[in-house]
């Protein structure tokens, strides 16, 4: 008599979520033979994989929107220092010395902002300097002094958006991204041309239909719009959201960082002992005096001086914004696979040789070299930030961020000097022809100095790899 013996059952491992899923998708695509594939005459659906968007792409979108409505304010300078001189009296060299204060707070603020976003977190940081920056331009709606405007459009204005400057870019990109490093830092740089792009061409036209004041109004509900999203939306680590940076591999969230004035202060002398943040510095310094110290405040008074249109020439300003953000996508995908100094070199060189050109150009209507002219230059205009963060990464590491926040206060303060004395400039000589050709020689300039930085050999073969 045969006897039936029951095999005692085996111990079944435990199911996590991730053996649920796979279950799942087993029972979808039914009967499976050991070797995977379903068995014959064995209808079963085919299982679709959807490959999920990694939450650093979200989070680079709303640190892009971020930027956008924060650079608003940076569209009105140019736009308002003849309606300011026409309305106080206040000489160009006034105004432009406000906005001087201004950039010079921004650059000077953004090392700082960096450290304080280790420290209180990304969100928090963001939100109030949105909100300086709405403050600013809405106390400016009634101000009646010239301090007025250096203590709204340069004080709280400047202390606001360098908080957002191109650190709080740098401090996302770091800390999101391992792979796609040099793509994210050019479309986040990108965004604060975006932001010219929109804003431009609607703030001159609210100037010559409604003044200047409802235009200022406008930057700073710009402003105020975008804080729901970045409290909502924008998380300050992966590990917040049980993530890996994308491309990398998962680390926990650091402890806040405490101190963080003295860790700022502490990274820039360390720095300083080094040549390669002098090189970055002074060549950064004379890219923010030919960009946003010469062009973005002065190119439309002085286009208004040849007989152009306000609206006219805020729009070539704001197709320069448009190309603007090609070349620095552009050049961010150029910064992963070439050397970073020799495309600084290339970048500063074609800069200061059509800056050379641009007073010939300067006429009543627009014609096609100066179109030519907007075209180049904006492919240019900061194609230099993705190749600058490179060299900042690659020398300095972890305190990268800080160091290019210290870069970028080089860049603010050169864009200062500038804005002051192009206007100084206009109001000695009648024109801003001198400013142009200056400039044009200083990025000769920094072109030589980019060449000269040394490689750091170990670290760029790392990152290449």
């Amino acid at each position: 008599m045969s006897e039936t013996i029951n095999p005692q059952p085996q111990p079944q491992p435990p199911r996590t979520p991730g053996t649920l899923q796979a279950e799942a998708r087993d029972e979808t695509a039914g009967p499976v033979e050991p070797s995977g594939s379903p068995r014959p005459g064995r209808k079963g659906r085919r299982t679709v994989r959807v490959r999920r968007v990694h939450r650093a792409w979200f989070v680079a979108a709303v640190a892009f929107v971020t930027i956008i409505g924060g650079a608003a304010f940076n569209s009105l300078p140019g736009l308002l220092i003849d309606p300011l001189h026409d309305e106080f009296g206040w000489s160009r060299g006034e105004i432009g010395f406000a906005v001087s204060i201004d950039m010079a707070l921004y650059g000077l603020t953004a090392p700082f902002a960096a450290a304080l976003m280790d420290r209180f977190g990304i969100r928090k940081v963001v939100v109030a300097a949105l909100g300086l920056v709405a403050a600013g331009a809405l106390l400016s709606v009634w101000m009646t002094a010239s301090w007025q405007l250096m203590l709204y459009w340069g004080l709280l204005v400047g202390l606001g958006t360098g908080s957002m400057a191109l650190a709080f870019s740098a401090t996302v990109t770091n800390r999101w991204f391992v792979q796609r490093r040099g793509l994210v830092t050019g479309i986040l740089t990108a965004a604060g041309a975006s932001g010219q792009l929109v804003f431009l061409p609607l703030c001159a036209w609210i100037v010559d239909e409604h003044g200047w004041r409802p235009a200022s109004v406008t930057v700073a509900l710009a402003a105020l719009v975008v804080v729901p999203f970045v409290w909502l939306l924008l998380r300050d680590h992966p590990a917040d959201v049980g993530l890996a940076p994308y491309g990398g591999e998962y680390v926990p969230k650091p402890e806040p960082a405490r101190g963080a004035a003295r860790r700022t202060v502490r990274v820039l002398l360390d720095a300083a002992r080094t040549g390669p943040f002098w090189l970055l510095a002074g060549s950064f310094a004379i890219c923010g005096a030919s960009t946003n110290g010469l062009i973005r405040t002065h190119f439309v008074p002085s286009a208004h001086d040849h007989g152009m249109q306000i609206t006219a020439a805020a729009s070539l300003l704001a197709v320069i914004g448009v190309f603007d953000v090609v070349g620095t996508i552009a050049s961010g995908w150029l910064t992963d696979r070439f050397e970073a100094r020799r495309l600084l070199a290339v970048y500063y060189a074609l800069r200061g040789v059509s800056l050379l050109f641009l007073p010939m150009l300067l006429a009543p209507t627009v014609h096609i070299p100066m179109i030519f002219f907007i075209v180049f230059y904006g492919l240019d205009w900061v194609a230099t930030v993705p190749p600058t963060l490179a060299l900042c990464r690659e020398h300095y590491g972890a305190d990268s961020a800080i160091v290019f926040g210290w870069v970028l206060a080089s860049h603010q303060v050169g864009a200062a000097v500038v804005a002051f004395l192009g206007g100084v400039a206009r109001d000695v000589f009648g024109s801003y022809d001198v400013v142009w050709y200056a400039s044009g020689a200083l990025c000769a300039a920094a072109a030589l100095m980019a060449l000269v930085i040394r490689r750091n050999v170990p670290e760029a073969a790392a990152s290449a790899a």
